[in-house]
C-alpha cells in the first residue's frame, strides 16, 4: 500500500466515524426515539444477514456489503428523511465518488453502492428490504412504549417491501413485543429474586 493510499484509508476510517454522530432525522418528526446512522446501519446488517440466510441462491457476503455501505454517503449529505428529500436534490453519486477517490478499495465500494441503488439483483432488493425492516423494528419499539404516531408510519413502509422473506418477517415483527426476547416468562421467579434453579 502506497503512503498516499494509507492516508486515504485513514481519512476514510475517520470519516465513517461520522455515521455515529449523524442522527436519523425521521425521529424528529416522529416525536420520540433517536438513532444515529451508524446504529441504523448496524441493525440493517443483521437484518440483511437474516433475510439472505433464509433466501435461496443469494450471495450473503454481497448482501452484507450492501447493508454496510448503503448509507455511507450520509457522512457528507446527512440523513434526509422523506420530507427533506421532497425538496432537496441529493447528489449521492458525487458524494460516493469523492468519498472513495484514491482509496485502494474505492472502486469496490462504488460498485457495491451502484448495484444497491440499481435494485436489479436479488441481493440488492434484499438489502433494501433490510433497510426498510430496520426502520420497522425502530417504529415497533416506539409503538411499544406508547407512541401511537409510529403506527401510521408502518403501512407505507410495508408496501415498500419486495421480497417474500421480508414480507414474512414483517408479519412476525408487527405481532411481537419488542421486549419479548428478554422478558419471555414474566412469571418466572428469576425476575423476583434471581435465584437459579
Amino acid at each position: 500500500m502506497k503512503k498516499n493510499s494509507k492516508n486515504k484509508t485513514t481519512d476514510f476510517l475517520f470519516e465513517v466515524g461520522m455515521l455515529a454522530k449523524t442522527p436519523r432525522s425521521g425521529f424528529f418528526f416522529l416525536g420520540s426515539g433517536e438513532q444515529s446512522v451508524a446504529e441504523h446501519v448496524n441493525r440493517v446488517c443483521y437484518v440483511g444477514f437474516a433475510l439472505a440466510s433464509v433466501a435461496k441462491n443469494v450471495d450473503i457476503s454481497k448482501v452484507l456489503q450492501m447493508c454496510l455501505f448503503h448509507d455511507l454517503t450520509e457522512t457528507r449529505i446527512s440523513d434526509l428523511n422523506y420530507i427533506h428529500q421532497k425538496y432537496t436534490i441529493r447528489d449521492e453519486n458525487c458524494a460516493i465518488q469523492d468519498l472513495t477517490f484514491g482509496l485502494p478499495f474505492g472502486k469496490k465500494i462504488c460498485d457495491i453502492v451502484t448495484e444497491y441503488e440499481a435494485k436489479k439483483t436479488y441481493e440488492s432488493i434484499l438489502a433494501k428490504d433490510a433497510d426498510q425492516i430496520e426502520q420497522m423494528l425502530s417504529l415497533k419499539e416506539q409503538i411499544d412504549i406508547g407512541n401511537t404516531r409510529a403506527k401510521t408510519w408502518i403501512p407505507p413502509l410495508i408496501k415498500r417491501l419486495k421480497t417474500k422473506e421480508a414480507k414474512a418477517l414483517v408479519k412476525n415483527i408487527t405481532n411481537t413485543d419488542s421486549d419479548n426476547w428478554w422478558f419471555k416468562n414474566k412469571n418466572d421467579d428469576w425476575w423476583v429474586n434471581r435465584k437459579k434453579k
